[in-house]
């Protein structure tokens, strides 16, 4: 084999490995069967939620899953594959899991979340809960309810303190 050759496919392989690496969460996806405007759907869907999907050969990628230590998920690299990346942990398992409920075709097979191989279960599971933001405003809405409810009372209480000294002048 020409050495161009080897060294571009040496390249394409530290690819996937430093984007698996970099995101957050990577699911891979077998889309056989979708039409082509339905992938196109599906990719600005993707985008909107600032993932990237991206077609590998299954070889390529299972040599960048060796090399990152995932072998887990080599078992789920057969048939036609995507990869989407994601920086945020959930957007691309919520996004994709939406995508399949409506097109039959997409299938959702396996994924790497911060660095630990899942089955299609867990990303079901993270398909279900709210992006970054909306976690982190559940939270703090979580914190500020007990100050609220503090406060509350100790208004109720002020106000039927208030109420008492009036009717007794």
């Amino acid at each position: 084999m020409n050495q161009a050759i080897i060294d571009a496919k040496k390249a394409l392989v530290s690819e996937i490995a430093e984007k698996m690496k970099d995101a957050e969460s990577t699911v891979v996806v077998e889309y056989r069967g979708l039409t082509v405007a339905e992938m196109t759907e599906l990719r600005r869907n993707l985008r909107a939620e600032d993932v990237e999907f991206k077609v590998y050969k299954n070889a390529m990628t299972q040599r960048a899953v060796e090399s990152i230590g995932a072998d887990g998920l080599k078992e789920a690299l057969t048939g036609p594959n995507a990869l989407a990346f994601g920086k945020d942990a959930v957007a691309p398992a919520r996004v994709l899991a939406k995508f399949a409920k409506k097109h039959e075709a997409l299938v959702l097979k396996s994924g790497i979340v911060e660095g630990k191989v899942v089955d299609v279960e867990t990303i079901q599971k993270l398909s279900t809960l709210p992006n970054k933001e909306g976690m982190i405003s559940m939270f703090l809405g979580c914190l500020q309810s007990p100050i609220i409810k503090f406060a509350c009372a100790v208004k109720a209480v002020a106000e039927s303190k208030e109420g008492s000294a009036e009717a007794a002048e």
